[in-house]
């Protein structure tokens, strides 16, 4: 340029900043031959978007004159930078304050609850506008206040969207679902943004039903209402749904974008369902999202948790550059497999690389030692916690110990280890040797155990289920009959089992006995009586151990033939072609007379079943478990 003056100088510096190319700006802003006010704040404006407070403070101290914009800026920098009383001087300090100063001083002090501060500037404010009012509505909302917000909301002249989301949100955090409800309604408009807030809020606070209502009654819909509606289902547990309406998302061809398709991989890894996580890593590949680290980590979970170990260790030896959560998602997943040696290779590789275990990666380590039985290998591990790792072992990892040593059948030294724990046991801690005293029917154990599980946790049906399991198991019925009163008068209820499995991309329920039969039930029921015939021609004879009533052979068997996990490979065998992996998920442990028939349905079908219970993967093959029958 032949000729400059200070509008071409004060554009480069403007360019500069917005660019976030700080230093550039600051060289152009020392050459400039003269300088105004709108160069001085650009510098300002700068530095407070790079989060460099102490050099904005600096300039702005030397500006020779300011405006009301300089100083608005400075104030909004050491806002942001949550040095409130710091802006609160500065506020004072203005010679001339207008509605866009105040209101930023006013949202400052309400996002550190100093509500009363807030409410004085705004009842002097000479002006108000919009933004005004919600900063004020917002500010009591967010601090709980909501009835006061509620009064500002009905005197406020004129309200926008924002005004209507911060009071909605407000609700919802509470947990004032029916107000928030009766104010959306009202709504003269329901805008998507509002609508997708009132979807999540409701959501939040369990009402699931409500929060699809206002998405079923949505004229318009976007990427985000459908990731809302999802994310709830995933949150809640009704992983069926998500898929269900992932599906739905597809078929309206609406592009599901990162935060849908994380949640569905969330609710794929929890039902075992491979179809639709490969369906789902396919969208996230297209949408070129899988190099993520994190994405990553979703992925290698989900095939993990799948039943797909190969590929889960596909994905994480692509990264050369893992993060400590990539390591972990592949110990836990080896873990769940009972992989032992596997997951203490990486562990090892872990160490190698120079990455420093947490907490996750020990329990990690501890649970695969734990399932595949190397007691000596989990103690090591354990010991060198502190004294290498200097990472204190917390209750779970304690869990993991006492699960290592009554698996083992240790039980005398895991109540030991109990005792000595430096922290008070948890639930968790006394369940782990709960489950120990059920694979060693040890009932004078479990009796002590039990109690104090009850003691923990009165309303959960485990413990009184377990020790009820380990009575029946010995015959003793009369005792059984006092752990159901028991549980009868304490009104605790035991969660029934239940079991899925995937087919041509639909899940398929099953739960146990007869209450709410598949539509093929008796067809299913057909196919495991023909299987039957063959399971006792392989020596399967049916464990009535495992059934709880007091009742003659005949019924335990029929009892025992209508266990979910069975019902669900049966269906499997029908439905599913030679070649075809069955992969089947329970909710609950399975139980060892379905173990044992499984095992012999694999061997005499030569079909490869997969059953992942609520501990751990069962990988049966051949006539030969994964568990090596240790679980």
């Amino acid at each position: 340029m032949p000729q400059r003056n200070t509008v071409s100088w004060n554009g480069l510096i403007s360019g500069y900043v917005k660019n976030g190319m700080i230093k550039k700006a600051r060289q152009v802003f020392d050459l400039m031959p003269e300088r105004n006010v709108i160069s001085w704040t650009s510098m300002v404006r700068g530095y407070v978007e790079e989060r460099m407070i102490s050099e904005a403070e600096a300039l702005f101290r030397r500006m020779p004159e300011k405006n009301v914009i300089s100083w608005t800026v400075m104030l909004g920098g050491l806002i942001h930078e949550g040095r409130i009383d710091d802006a609160r001087r500065l506020y004072d300090l203005m010679p001339v304050k207008d509605v866009v100063t105040r209101t930023s001083m006013i949202g400052g002090l309400c996002s550190n609850g100093r509500l009363e501060e807030a409410r004085e500037i705004f009842d002097s404010m000479p002006q108000r506008n919009a933004v005004s009012w919600t900063t004020m509505i917002s500010g009591y909302a967010q601090n709980g206040k909501v009835d006061v917000a509620r009064k500002l909301f009905e005197v406020m002249p004129e309200r926008n969207e924002v005004t209507w989301t911060a009071m909605l949100m407000g609700y919802t955090r509470c947990g004032r679902t029916e107000d928030a409800w009766d104010l959306f309604k009202a709504m003269p408009d329901k805008p998507v943004t509002v609508c997708n807030t009132m979807i999540m809020g409701l959501g939040e606070n369990g009402e699931v039903s409500k929060a699809r209502k206002v998405f079923d009654l949505m004229g318009e819909r976007d990427d985000s209402t459908w990731s809302s509606m999802i994310k709830v289902y995933e949150r809640k547990g009704r992983e069926l749904e998500a898929v269900s309406l992932f599906r739905s998302m597809q078929s309206e061809g609406v592009k599901p974008h990162f935060p849908s398709l994380i949640s569905v991989l969330s609710v794929c890894a929890s039902l075992s369902t491979l179809d639709h996580g490969r369906q789902t890593h396919a969208h996230l590949i297209r949408s070129k999202l899988d190099d993520d680290v994190y994405v990553s980590s979703v992925l290698i979970t989900m095939y993990m948790k799948c039943g797909d170990v190969v590929k889960a260790k596909i994905l994480f030896d692509r990264f050369s550059c893992k993060d400590i959560v990539m390591w972990n998602s592949m110990i836990t997943g080896y873990a769940q497999h009972g992989l032992g040696d596997e997951a203490l290779q990486v562990f090892r590789d872990m160490s190698s690389s120079g990455i420093q275990a947490d907490d996750v990666t020990f329990i990690g380590v501890l649970s695969a030692c734990s399932y595949s039985g190397k007691v000596k290998e989990g103690k090591e591990v354990f010991d060198s916690m502190k004294s290498k790792y200097k990472i204190e072992p917390i209750t779970g990892h304690y869990a993991c110990m006492v699960d290592l040593l009554g698996r083992a059948g240790q039980l005398d030294e895991a109540m030991k280890l109990i005792n000595e724990m430096p922290v008070e046991a948890d639930a968790i801690v006394w369940g782990s040797l709960m489950g120990a005293c059920r694979n060693h029917t040890n009932s004078d154990m479990a009796e002590i155990v039990a109690k104090k599980l009850v003691e923990l946790e009165p309303k959960n049906a485990g413990p009184y289920v377990l020790l009820s399991n380990i009575y029946a198991s010995k015959g003793r019925w009369g005792d059984v009959d006092k752990v159901r009163k028991k549980m009868r008068h304490k009104k605790v209820s035991k969660s029934p089992g239940c079991s899925w499995i995937e087919v041509e991309k639909e899940v398929h329920m099953f739960t146990g006995g007869e209450r709410t039969p598949h539509r093929e039930h008796k067809e299913i029921v057909k196919k495991w009586e023909k299987l039957s015939g063959m399971l006792r021609e392989a020596g399967y004879n049916p464990d009535g151990a495992f059934v709880l009533h007091d009742v003659d052979e005949e019924e335990k068997v029929q009892s025992l033939r209508l266990h979910s996990e069975k019902l669900a490979v049966a269906y499997g065998l029908m439905k599913l072609g030679e070649g075809v992996a069955i992969r089947v998920m329970k909710n609950l442990r399975v139980c060892g007379d379905c173990h044992t028939a499984i095992k012999l349905i694999a061997n005499v079908t030569r079909r490869e079943i997969i059953l992942r219970d609520a501990n751990r993967f069962h990988h049966f093959k051949d006539g030969l478990c994964s568990c090596r029958d240790y679980w």
